[in-house]
């Protein structure tokens, strides 16, 4: 392995741990706050979002190379 393919596997672990901290807190806030269930749907179509765009740049990234 060497040193480029090392920085990309702890970016995908580094973000993907960072994310499921950002889950998990956002779902205990939902949990306790009063939000409708529409705002509550919104809070998550974007929180999905987020990452399926991540991905897209890196499929992208190399069907391009």
């Amino acid at each position: 392995m060497n040193i480029e393919q090392f920085e990309t596997l702890g970016l995908f672990l580094g973000v993907g741990a960072l994310y499921l901290f950002i889950v998990m807190a956002i779902w205990d806030v939902l949990k306790k706050s009063n939000a409708p269930r529409f705002g509550k749907i919104f809070v998550w179509l974007v929180l999905f979002l987020s990452p399926a765009v991540f991905i897209a740049k890196v499929i992208f990234e190399y069907l391009v190379e």
